[in-house]
This record gives structure tokens, sequence and C-alpha cells, in this order.
């Protein structure tokens, strides 16, 4: 009996004690690395929780509402013209500089608008693009392409008609298509809002937008057959035309920003 009770103190030293120890310090350790924390995984780039979109897209919804309040009558005559296809003066020589804003505003809207469709379009092909680039970089750079790429083609239609057409025929082809392209921005917006606060898939915004792009330039067939085509002889020279000037400088369009983001993932 004197033996088990000089040898239960010792078996208290020896075995007890070290597992109460060890648990203690695990319990530190653990104390420890709750209170410190660690590194999470950060959460990937999405268009809906960036505030230059939505402002951007805020301001387009307020500037469109007050150039149609402001300026209806003037916009719809122009759609009535495209349309019916009415010869006769320049609506521009007959509206007021009010007017003329307003068209513009909407123009600048459908650029705007297409520039984003591009940013969305590029951040599901390429998202390395939103983690190595600024986000806010990379929209300016699409809006001001798509912004550059209507001076562009506005100057080009400039040129050909003073060439090869008489000036009553080229004013009447640019007022359309003013008239197509802000028309084009009332599609496009409810199309952007999906893309950004519904999780529009790739493909649907593939699909989608090649059809906003086939109507619209079909739409500009209809109005350069009627326009420009007299005889059965000039039909062959009039798609020549219309393929040099809105397919060609879509796929230019679409090169050149794929090489900018390839220069931008290099330099950057």
């Amino acid at each position: 009996m004197r033996v088990s009770a000089d040898t239960l103190p010792l078996f208290y030293r020896e075995h007890l004690l070290p597992a109460a120890d060890s648990l203690s310090l695990k319990g530190c350790h653990a104390v420890r690395a709750a209170s410190e924390g660690f590194d999470g995984i950060p959460l990937s780039y999405s268009p809906r929780t960036d505030d230059a979109i939505a402002l951007t897209l805020l301001a387009c919804f307020f500037l469109s509402s007050m150039a149609l309040s402001r300026g209806k009558r003037f916009l719809t005559q122009q759609v009535k013209d495209f349309v019916l296809h009415r010869e006769r003066t320049s609506i521009f020589d007959t509206s007021t500089a009010a007017d003329v804003r307003y068209l513009l505003v909407l123009v600048v809207q459908t650029c705007v608008l297409s520039g984003i469709t591009l940013f969305c379009y590029f951040q599901d092909v390429r998202p390395v693009l939103m983690e190595r680039v600024s986000p806010l970089l990379l929209l300016g750079i699409y809006v001001g392409a798509s912004l550059l790429y209507f001076l562009l083609k506005w100057v080009l239609y400039m040129f050909l008609g003073w060439v090869f057409f008489d000036k009553g025929r080229t004013t009447l082809w640019l007022e359309s298509y003013s008239a197509l392209i802000y028309n084009v921005g009332f599609v496009l917006f409810p199309f952007v809002l999906f893309i950004v606060y519904f999780d529009l898939s790739l493909k649907n915004l593939v699909i989608i937008g090649s059809l906003i792009l086939i109507f619209t330039k079909i739409l500009m067939f209809y109005k350069w057959l009627k326009l420009f085509f007299h005889q059965i002889v000039t039909l062959f020279l009039l798609i020549l035309y219309f393929c040099a000037l809105e397919i060609i400088p879509c796929l230019l369009l679409y090169q050149g920003l794929s090489q900018i983001n390839n220069i931008l993932l290099i330099k950057i």
C-alpha cells in the first residue's frame, strides 16, 4: 500500500501533467491564430460592384430622359424621315441648336454604352485584365475607342459623299446615320443593364450583341439602297462599298482593342 501511494504522485507528474501542458499550449496557439487572423481568397472583379459603371449608367439614364423630354419632336421627326424616306431639305437647317445638342448627347450615350458592352465582353474573355489593369482605365479606353470609331465613320461618310455624291444625299445619309445610332443606344441600355446586374453569360452576350449589330447593319443597307441605288449595275459596287465601310471597320476595331489589351498586359 505504501508503494502504490508513493508512486501515484510520480504517475501524475510523468503522464497527466505533460498532457495538460500540451493541451494548454494548443489552446494558446489557437487563441493566437484566431486573434491574428489569416489571409483569405480575394474576390474576383465584378462590374455590378463598380461604382464608376453604376454612376455612368445613372448619368446615361438622366441625360436620355432629359433629351427625350425636351427634344422629342426633333428626334421623332428624324425617325419618321428614316423610315419613310422623304425627299426634303436638311432637318438640321430648320432645327435649333438645342435640338442638335440633344442629338449629340444621345449619340455620345450610344458610344458610352457600346464601351461598357466591350468592357463586359473582355472582362469575361480575359479576366486577368481586371486583375492587372485598372478597370476604370479599361472602361475609358473602350468608351474612347467607340467615340473615335463613330467620329472617323462620320468624317469618312462626309468625304466619300463629297467625292462621289451630291451634297443633298450626303446630308440625308448623315441624318439617317445619326438617327440610327441614337436609337441603337435605347436598345443597348436595357441590354447593358442585363449584362452588368443579371450576370448575363458570355454566350448570350455574344448572341444578343451580334443580333443588334446585324440588325443595325441591315437598316443601314436598306437606307443606302433608298438613297444611292438607282440602277441594277451599281448594286455590286454598293455591296463592296458597304463591306468596306461597315464590316471591315468593325473587325479592325475588335483587333485594335485586342492588341491594346495585350500591350497593357505586357507593360503593366
